[in-house]
């Protein structure tokens, strides 16, 4: 059944926690489309690599493990007495933090935790773990909620029968439910809509093939997966009526930094007369960075884009490569930035400024 289809893929339990509440479990997505496979996350290094290594991915499920794991770990914290807790707790918090720096939904979830232990020193240990937990789960409701949010928004948008074409994956899986650039086509096929998605690969770790494909393809929507160089004959026939990606910092200015490529999806979009539009919640709006030029764009190792995916390695050793994470695109090319208080629009640094009064 189509509702069946839908509700399978948007709300998957990809972050939660264990059943005893010490753990953190996710969906390692580094084993998808082939295996589903959940792993329990008990110990901080656990929980770092996980955030590294993207078996957790999309800004707002970084968030939501982040959440929950600073909890977990909180849990181990052997001292009763408030600074000592309060001193480890803080310690803990920022090495979870430098697991993956240009994502804002990691230190905003992680700052929100500690803001908990700081607001409540004259409260008991076992009182401030009550709280954090209560904390914890109020961020991952509050994304369940901000999803669904962004993707009525984005609906108003595109039509039945558009092309949408995306970059990288922000879908069920990057959030909590329908997802963010996704979300609005999940939410459109359960109203009895269709669209024609095209999937952009998202080189070098395939987050296009490998997540949002498969998200689209298991909820029956249709989807035709290119290659990242293919963006430009696909909006040259007229196949695509907007574009939709989801991002992990929104500058004070509208410049976005999302998963590397995007940029360039953004520029063809303007030479091609075709939206471009960016979903996100507000957590990943950051006020304090003025624009782009201050977003710290993460560097991966060089093996992801020569011996990643492939059998032997695509090029010679000593051959050097340059590995960006993210780019930002600049706030020039956005049509606007669709968040759950509603659709931004230019100028940036009024709109978004107004979405905080």
């Amino acid at each position: 059944m189509l509702g069946e289809n839908i509700k399978s893929v948007t709300h998957m339990d990809n972050v939660k926690l264990s059943e005893d509440g010490k753990s953190v479990v996710i969906i390692d997505q580094t084993q998808l489309p082939n295996r589903m496979e959940y792993i329990t996350l008990s110990t901080a290094k656990e929980i770092w690599d996980a955030i590294y290594l993207l078996q957790v991915r999309g800004a707002p499920a970084i968030g939501i493990c982040a959440g929950y794991g600073i909890y977990c770990l909180a849990l181990q914290i052997e001292s009763q007495e408030y600074e000592a807790f309060a001193k480890e707790f803080h310690e803990k918090k920022e090495y979870l933090n430098s697991s993956r720096p240009t994502a804002v939904n990691l230190s905003w979830a992680l700052n929100r935790m500690e803001k908990v232990v700081l607001s409540n020193s004259d409260q008991s240990v076992e009182k401030i773990l009550e709280l954090l937990k209560q904390e914890c789960k109020a961020i991952h409701e509050e994304d369940i909620a901000m999803c669904k949010a962004i993707s009525e928004y984005g609906l108003t948008l595109i039509k039945d029968g558009d092309g949408i074409l995306t970059h990288c994956n922000a879908g069920p899986l990057a959030t909590s439910r329908y997802g963010t650039a996704l979300g609005p086509l999940f939410l459109g096929k359960e109203k009895g809509m269709n669209f024609k998605v095209f999937s952009d690969e998202t080189r070098p770790l395939l987050q296009g093939a490998r997540l949002t494909s498969f998200e689209l393809c298991k909820a029956g929507i249709d989807v035709t997966l290119i290659c990242d160089n293919m963006a430009s004959i696909v909006m040259k026939n007229g196949w695509v009526q907007a574009c939709f990606v989801g991002c992990d910092r929104v500058a004070a200015n509208g410049d976005t930094a999302n998963k590397i490529g995007t940029s360039g999806v953004a520029i063809l979009a303007k030479y091609y007369d075709i939206p471009f539009y960016v979903l996100g919640p507000t957590s990943t709006i950051d006020m304090n960075c003025k624009t782009g030029e201050d977003i710290q764009i993460e560097l991966r190792k060089p093996e992801e884009i020569k011996e990643k995916f492939y059998l032997e390695p695509m090029a010679l050793s000593e051959v050097k490569c340059y590995n960006p994470a993210f780019d930002v695109t600049n706030h020039e090319l956005i049509t606007g930035i669709v968040t759950e208080k509603g659709i931004c629009y230019p100028p940036y640094t009024e709109s978004l400024a107004n979405l905080f009064k």
